[in-house]
């Protein structure tokens, strides 16, 4: 696959508003139709939208992002999205590479919703893309939370991240992850390799920037949030005791002060 000039990944368009709970189809600067639900704070009005990155595999309707949505939207409102090759979304999943172009177009909707605060908080590759988009040029997020992300790519370190290779490169694993799991791989490999988390992490300042990490996640060992949290001045790092991996291991109680984080930032 080819990865898009990373400071052009910022057009959208937005197609078939419907009523009642606020689904849209957005359409990202690569043609790429991306399913998305819009949540008001369920709090009372506010000027702040949190947009949540799901990990691989993960999709708007499964019962770890809803959720975290259900916290978060107890602080402002919240934008839900499924990454291409995921749930209904179109296309293949790049597994963290051309995402960018389908969180940017989740936070466009969201200023053109109204909101002057957008923040943005990613789960695993969701964190890995939150961390890219905010690196950007012209990304225009006001403060970014990435949860159990890696630090670098191709990492095998772990059982798990060496099954999930298998999945992402082999024709077996790929046919395994659209029917096992529901999502669609793209074929291709990287080309170019897409700027790493660990690079992207000192070119986000001064916008604020907070590593949330679980001390047994079975995915990426405690160098991964340390190489990101020390990659820049001013970035804050939590290691939160007996946490495994991203949005299913998240409690309410993380959520909750990872939102409360965002938005007085």
């Amino acid at each position: 696959m080819s990865s898009e000039t990373e400071g052009q990944q910022h057009g959208f368009r937005v197609s078939s508003v419907t009523t009642g709970d606020r689904r849209v189809m957005l359409l990202t600067r690569d043609g790429v139709r991306i399913e998305a639900r819009y949540e008001p704070c369920t709090t009372g009005s506010t000027d702040a939208a949190i947009v949540l990155a799901h990990g691989f595999t993960g999709a708007v309707d499964k019962p770890a992002v809803r959720r975290a949505a259900g916290v978060f939207a107890e602080h402002a409102a919240v934008i839900t999205f499924s990454f291409r090759g995921h749930g209904r979304s179109g296309g293949r999943s790049t597994v963290g590479d051309r995402e960018v172009l389908d969180l940017a177009a989740a936070v466009d909707w969201a200023r053109t919703l109204g909101h002057r605060r957008v923040v943005t908080v990613g789960f695993s590759m969701g964190g890995s893309v939150v961390l890219r988009h905010a690196a950007l040029s012209g990304a225009r997020v006001d403060a970014v939370a990435a949860v159990s992300a890696p630090a670098r790519w191709y990492y095998r370190g772990t059982a798990p991240m060496r099954r999930l290779h298998w999945v992402v490169t082999r024709p077996l694993g790929r046919l395994v992850g659209r029917v096992g799991f529901g999502t669609r791989i793209h074929t291709e490999d990287w080309n170019p390799v897409p700027l790493s988390p660990v690079d992207a992490v000192p070119l986000i300042a001064p916008t604020p920037l907070l590593i949330v990490h679980g001390d047994r996640d079975p995915y990426f060992p405690l160098d991964h949030p340390r190489m990101l949290a020390g990659a820049a001045e001013g970035v804050q790092l939590w290691i939160e005791p007996g946490m495994g991996h991203a949005e299913n291991a998240a409690g309410a109680e993380l959520l909750g002060r990872v939102g409360e984080w965002l938005l007085r930032k």
